[in-house]
């Protein structure tokens, strides 16, 4: 047992105090002008956005049971699923993946290191500039929306009505893209200024609005799946009119006016080219997955879309949840020059995400059928697509853990406005990940899709820290061969406990919703007792945790 003389805000037990530094410390103080950003505390942030998220997850998985339910996985599912996808690709490729990356350290430095006036500068230049370059993006796209159905789903090309009805879909879709890209730039300078629960929070209008369309537009439409793609454009709309109140009581809502001469948007554009392959290669290659799924059979797109979801719950609620709070952090760090803490928030966010990934990287592999079964098993889903699904779903499963570790390891170059790094590794794992799509594709069909997937995970997270490593801005910190087998211990006993106490999958099939909640509600609640109640037998703490941004 820890004694209070020796605690300290880290896994590592070797007595170093991590709180950060005040600007009494020799760092540079904050920006003069009323309103600057103030220092938060990084487990309490990252909570604050695992709760957020987890109640818009937790709606996500509403709204895809509601989609299942009437549209199980047939040719309007799939060509949703489709036309859904690009504009969101797109979202997580552009606006929270190079945008959020290259703005952030810039809007970082300037409330770190300006005035007021300036960074208020900053935020017309770049809000103006952003939406001219997105509005005429998405004036194309909407014209050459049959163009781009094709081009992300060439296996729809012989069956013309499902084509079609993705190109319908896709010119209501693609505005998503322009009224959440501006979204996540009113959530990059919320996150900048520690009030995460806003940006946190909005995803769950998404939800709100699909399962709305889904449950109230359907009766109405001469083609029912159709519904779905007014719901994305009106979940557009919701989101980001719901962030403007936040942005204008901070004194921060900007007046859009494009000047791309401005210093602060030339240096954002030069970060954001590199960075458009660096944090979002795996969504790329989840792109690709969809662009070969489409040429297998009817459903092949759905199964890998459900699968994917089960996996973007704790990715989104925790791995997400660490790099959201950790890159604002850091970027801090780096404008007031202070490396040793730069690399224990680092050390910190790796571990962090190990905890929570492992077991639940498991748990999904053991429970995939029960998950499926309970979530996805109603209205127009068979036994067929659940046992398809599940295959996929363990194939994720796998790379859990490596998406989870791009999230905080990618925020280590971006925050010290390194892009050029990110990329070259990207395209390493692009390259890998097509390699391995068509060697897998023809034994594994789909699954072997979402393999190809995760092996590239691991291969993009296993060269980012490396390289971080090499140029001495991740260093481990003591304690990892201890904590190692403090969480191996726990995994075993969650893995076998799981296993051995979870029915036969088939049985699942003839319950009603109830039993099946029920029953599995009882072995993820207890699978969270046992692994958390061995931690805690093994020494580990919250207060470990702690640690200031």
């Amino acid at each position: 047992m820890e004694s209070e003389h020796n605690e300290r805000p880290s896994v590592a037990h070797d007595g170093t105090q991590l709180d950060a530094p005040s600007a009494g410390d020799g760092a540079p103080s904050a920006a003069p002008g009323k309103g600057a950003p103030l220092r938060a505390g990084l487990l309490r942030s990252g909570l604050v956005v695992s709760m957020m998220t987890m109640l818009s997850r937790v709606l996500g998985l509403a709204r895809d049971v509601t989609i299942a339910t009437l549209f199980g996985a047939g040719s309007g599912a799939d060509a949703f699923f489709v036309a859904f996808k690009i504009p969101n690709f797109l979202r997580r490729l552009f606006a929270e993946g190079a945008f959020n990356q290259a703005f952030v350290p810039v809007l970082s430095e300037y409330a770190t290191r300006r005035t007021r006036a300036e960074v208020r500068e900053l935020l017309d230049a770049v809000s103006g500039s952003l939406t001219v370059v997105l509005a005429l993006l998405t004036a194309l796209a909407m014209l050459l929306a049959p163009w781009l159905a094709w081009l992300f789903a060439p296996g729809f090309s012989d069956n013309s009505g499902k084509l079609a009805l993705t190109a319908d879909m896709l010119q209501l879709t693609f505005p998503y893209l322009l009224l959440i890209s501006l979204t996540a730039f009113s959530g990059s300078v919320l996150n900048t200024w520690n009030r995460f629960a806003v940006p946190a929070l909005t995803p769950v209008l998404l939800n709100i609005s699909l399962i709305g369309a889904a449950l109230w537009l359907t009766p109405l439409m001469e083609t029912p799946p159709m519904a779905l793609a007014w719901g994305v454009l009106i979940a557009g709309v919701a989101q980001l009119a719901f962030q403007v109140p936040f942005l204008a009581r901070l004194g921060l809502l900007p007046k859009p006016w494009p000047r791309f001469a401005h210093e602060g948007v030339r240096r954002i554009l030069r970060l954001m080219g590199p960075a458009l392959f660096g944090v979002s290669v795996s969504q790329i290659n989840l792109l690709l997955d969809t662009v070969l799924a489409s040429f297998l059979v009817s459903g092949s797109v759905s199964w890998l879309y459900y699968s994917d979801r089960l996996v973007e719950l704790p990715l989104g609620v925790f791995g997400i949840a660490i790099g959201t709070v950790i890159l604002p952090a850091l970027s801090k760090r780096h404008a007031e020059q202070s490396p040793e803490h730069f690399a224990k928030m680092l050390d910190w966010a790796l571990r962090a995400v190990l905890l929570i990934g492992l077991p639940a990287a498991l748990a999904l592999a053991v429970l995939a059928e029960p998950l499926l079964i309970s979530l996805f098993y109603y209205g127009a889903m068979t036994e067929n697509d659940i046992a398809m699904a599940a295959m996929s779903l363990r194939a994720y499963a796998l790379g859990l853990v490596a998406f989870m570790l791009i999230k905080v390891l990618a925020p280590g170059y971006f925050a010290r406005q390194d892009t050029k790094t990110p990329v070259k590794i990207g395209i390493l794992a692009m390259v890998a990940n097509m390699a391995l799509n068509l060697a897998l594709i023809v034994p594994l069909a789909h699954a072997g899709l979402a393999l190809a997937t995760s092996l590239a995970a691991f291969l993009n997270a296993g060269l980012l820290g490396l390289g971080l490593r090499r140029n001495g801005v991740l260093v481990f910190q003591p304690g990892w061969g201890r904590y190692a087998w403090q969480l191996g211990g726990g995994c075993v006993l969650l893995g076998l406990g799981l296993w051995w106490l979870s029915p036969d999958w088939q049985a699942w099939l003839s319950w009603d919703v109830w039993h099946r909640v029920w029953v599995l509600s009882c072995l993820v609640l207890g699978g969270v007792v046992a692994y958390f109640a061995w931690l805690a037998i093994c020494g580990i703490r919250l207060r470990h945790f702690r640690l200031t941004g």
